[in-house]
Protein backbone atom coordinates (compact mmCIF):
# COMPACT_ATOMS: atom_id res chain seq x y z
CA UNK A 1 0.00 0.00 0.00
CA UNK A 2 1.04 3.22 -0.86
CA UNK A 3 -0.01 6.99 -0.68
CA UNK A 4 -1.53 7.85 -3.90
CA UNK A 5 -0.71 11.50 -4.68
CA UNK A 6 -0.18 14.83 -3.24
CA UNK A 7 3.54 15.92 -1.63
CA UNK A 8 4.16 12.15 -0.14
CA UNK A 9 2.77 10.70 -3.08
CA UNK A 10 4.27 7.47 -3.73
CA UNK A 11 5.38 6.66 -0.26
CA UNK A 12 4.80 3.18 0.21
CA UNK A 13 2.90 2.47 4.10
CA UNK A 14 3.34 0.08 6.69
CA UNK A 15 0.36 -2.11 7.43
CA UNK A 16 -0.58 -3.11 10.89
CA UNK A 17 -0.16 -7.14 10.08
CA UNK A 18 -2.82 -8.55 12.09
CA UNK A 19 -5.99 -6.17 12.42
CA UNK A 20 -6.63 -4.52 9.39
CA UNK A 21 -8.53 -5.13 5.81
CA UNK A 22 -6.25 -2.45 3.90
CA UNK A 23 -8.25 -0.52 1.12
CA UNK A 24 -6.92 -1.16 -2.25
CA UNK A 25 -5.72 1.80 -3.46
CA UNK A 26 -8.13 1.66 -6.60
CA UNK A 27 -10.80 2.19 -3.69
CA UNK A 28 -8.74 5.30 -2.52
CA UNK A 29 -8.12 6.92 -5.50
CA UNK A 30 -12.40 6.72 -6.22
CA UNK A 31 -12.48 7.84 -2.91
CA UNK A 32 -9.74 11.04 -3.40
CA UNK A 33 -11.79 11.69 -7.17
CA UNK A 34 -15.24 11.78 -5.34
CA UNK A 35 -14.20 14.54 -2.64
CA UNK A 36 -12.12 16.11 -5.00
CA UNK A 37 -11.79 20.19 -3.59
CA UNK A 38 -12.63 19.18 -0.04
CA UNK A 39 -9.58 18.24 1.10
CA UNK A 40 -7.25 21.37 0.92
CA UNK A 41 -7.17 23.00 4.39
CA UNK A 42 -9.33 20.09 5.82
CA UNK A 43 -9.42 19.02 9.44
CA UNK A 44 -9.38 15.11 9.34
CA UNK A 45 -10.42 12.59 11.53
CA UNK A 46 -9.65 9.14 10.50
CA UNK A 47 -11.39 6.57 13.16
CA UNK A 48 -10.61 2.46 12.77
CA UNK A 49 -7.56 3.48 11.37
CA UNK A 50 -5.77 1.13 10.70
CA UNK A 51 -2.31 2.66 8.87
CA UNK A 52 -3.76 5.94 8.38
CA UNK A 53 -4.20 5.94 5.08
CA UNK A 54 -7.02 8.03 4.47
CA UNK A 55 -5.74 10.51 7.05
CA UNK A 56 -2.54 10.93 5.65
CA UNK A 57 -3.34 10.29 1.71
CA UNK A 58 -5.37 14.17 2.79
CA UNK A 59 -2.36 15.81 4.92
CA UNK A 60 -0.02 14.81 1.31
CA UNK A 61 -3.37 16.45 -0.51
CA UNK A 62 -3.42 19.45 1.43
CA UNK A 63 -5.39 19.11 4.98
CA UNK A 64 -4.46 21.05 7.84
CA UNK A 65 -4.42 18.65 10.26
CA UNK A 66 -5.15 14.85 10.57
CA UNK A 67 -6.33 12.83 14.01
CA UNK A 68 -5.67 8.62 13.35
CA UNK A 69 -7.89 7.02 15.78
CA UNK A 70 -7.39 3.27 16.72
CA UNK A 71 -7.81 0.99 19.77
CA UNK A 72 -5.25 -1.41 18.37
CA UNK A 73 -1.82 -0.44 19.69
CA UNK A 74 0.16 -2.20 17.56
CA UNK A 75 -2.15 -0.59 14.91
CA UNK A 76 -1.09 3.04 16.28
CA UNK A 77 2.35 2.32 16.64
CA UNK A 78 2.21 1.48 12.64
CA UNK A 79 0.64 5.01 11.89
CA UNK A 80 3.30 6.83 14.14
CA UNK A 81 5.87 4.98 11.87
CA UNK A 82 4.07 6.33 8.59
CA UNK A 83 3.59 9.43 10.11
CA UNK A 84 7.31 9.51 10.50
CA UNK A 85 8.40 8.04 6.66
CA UNK A 86 6.09 10.48 4.99
CA UNK A 87 7.33 13.79 7.06
CA UNK A 88 3.98 14.60 6.88
CA UNK A 89 3.01 17.49 9.33
CA UNK A 90 -0.35 18.17 11.17
CA UNK A 91 -0.80 14.25 11.90
CA UNK A 92 -1.40 12.69 15.19
CA UNK A 93 -2.50 9.49 16.94
CA UNK A 94 -4.70 8.06 19.65
CA UNK A 95 -5.19 5.34 20.91
CA UNK A 96 -8.27 4.13 22.32
CA UNK A 97 -12.36 2.78 21.48
CA UNK A 98 -13.84 5.56 18.99
CA UNK A 99 -16.85 5.67 21.07
CA UNK A 100 -14.63 6.39 24.31
CA UNK A 101 -12.50 8.83 22.16
CA UNK A 102 -15.47 10.92 20.61
CA UNK A 103 -17.03 12.87 23.73
CA UNK A 104 -13.49 13.52 24.69
CA UNK A 105 -13.62 15.82 21.40
CA UNK A 106 -16.59 16.70 22.18
CA UNK A 107 -15.59 17.92 25.39
CA UNK A 108 -12.74 19.80 24.02
CA UNK A 109 -14.53 21.35 21.22
CA UNK A 110 -13.03 19.82 18.23
CA UNK A 111 -15.07 19.56 14.85
CA UNK A 112 -14.07 18.14 11.72
CA UNK A 113 -14.47 18.98 7.94
CA UNK A 114 -14.24 15.64 6.64
CA UNK A 115 -14.28 11.77 8.46
CA UNK A 116 -13.18 8.98 7.19
CA UNK A 117 -14.28 5.61 8.94
CA UNK A 118 -13.56 1.98 8.02
CA UNK A 119 -14.72 -0.23 11.10
CA UNK A 120 -14.33 -4.04 11.24
CA UNK A 121 -16.60 -5.07 8.86
CA UNK A 122 -19.84 -6.86 10.42
CA UNK A 123 -19.39 -10.84 9.66
CA UNK A 124 -22.64 -12.50 11.16
CA UNK A 125 -25.69 -10.99 11.14
CA UNK A 126 -25.77 -10.40 14.79
CA UNK A 127 -22.82 -8.45 14.76
CA UNK A 128 -23.28 -4.28 15.08
CA UNK A 129 -22.50 -2.49 11.88
CA UNK A 130 -20.25 0.14 13.28
CA UNK A 131 -20.92 2.67 10.48
CA UNK A 132 -24.82 2.98 11.44
CA UNK A 133 -23.68 2.88 15.02
CA UNK A 134 -21.11 5.59 14.31
CA UNK A 135 -23.62 8.12 12.13
CA UNK A 136 -26.06 7.71 14.74
CA UNK A 137 -24.15 8.87 17.86
CA UNK A 138 -24.96 12.04 18.95
CA UNK A 139 -20.96 12.82 19.69
CA UNK A 140 -20.15 11.56 16.33
CA UNK A 141 -22.55 14.29 15.06
CA UNK A 142 -21.59 17.31 16.94
CA UNK A 143 -18.00 16.50 16.01
CA UNK A 144 -18.43 17.06 12.23
CA UNK A 145 -18.63 21.15 11.39
CA UNK A 146 -21.66 21.76 8.93
CA UNK A 147 -21.45 21.27 6.00
CA UNK A 148 -18.85 18.26 6.97
CA UNK A 149 -18.45 15.10 5.05
CA UNK A 150 -18.33 11.79 6.23
CA UNK A 151 -16.71 8.75 3.81
CA UNK A 152 -18.14 5.67 5.89
CA UNK A 153 -16.51 2.06 3.76
CA UNK A 154 -18.26 -1.51 4.81
CA UNK A 155 -18.86 -4.68 2.97
CA UNK A 156 -20.98 -4.75 0.07
CA UNK A 157 -24.35 -6.35 1.54
CA UNK A 158 -27.62 -7.74 0.65
CA UNK A 159 -31.00 -6.61 2.33
CA UNK A 160 -32.02 -3.76 3.92
CA UNK A 161 -30.40 -0.46 3.99
CA UNK A 162 -30.43 1.91 6.96
CA UNK A 163 -31.51 5.03 7.66
CA UNK A 164 -29.10 7.29 7.55
CA UNK A 165 -31.24 10.68 9.00
CA UNK A 166 -30.37 13.49 9.59
CA UNK A 167 -27.10 13.02 7.23
CA UNK A 168 -27.69 13.76 3.46
CA UNK A 169 -26.23 11.18 1.18
CA UNK A 170 -24.23 12.54 -1.49
CA UNK A 171 -23.12 9.35 -2.93
CA UNK A 172 -23.68 5.86 -2.85
CA UNK A 173 -20.83 3.39 -4.58
CA UNK A 174 -19.94 -0.01 -5.06
CA UNK A 175 -16.12 -0.90 -5.80
CA UNK A 176 -16.63 -4.92 -5.97
CA UNK A 177 -17.32 -6.00 -2.91
CA UNK A 178 -15.92 -3.15 -0.67
CA UNK A 179 -19.17 0.02 -0.19
CA UNK A 180 -18.00 3.29 -0.24
CA UNK A 181 -20.89 5.78 1.03
CA UNK A 182 -20.46 9.77 1.66
CA UNK A 183 -22.88 11.26 3.95
CA UNK A 184 -22.64 15.48 4.75
CA UNK A 185 -23.70 17.27 7.69
CA UNK A 186 -26.14 19.80 6.64
CA UNK A 187 -25.68 23.21 7.00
Amino acid sequence: MRLISGSAGGIPLEVPKSVTRPTQDRVRQAVFNMLGDLIGGARVLDVFAGSGAFGLECLSRGASSALLVDQDRGACEVMRKNIAKTRLEGASVRQGDVFKVLPQLVTAGTQFDLVFSDPPYAHKPDDADLNVKLAADEDFYRLVAPGGSVVLESRVTKGGSASWSPWEVMRDREYGSTRILWLRKPL
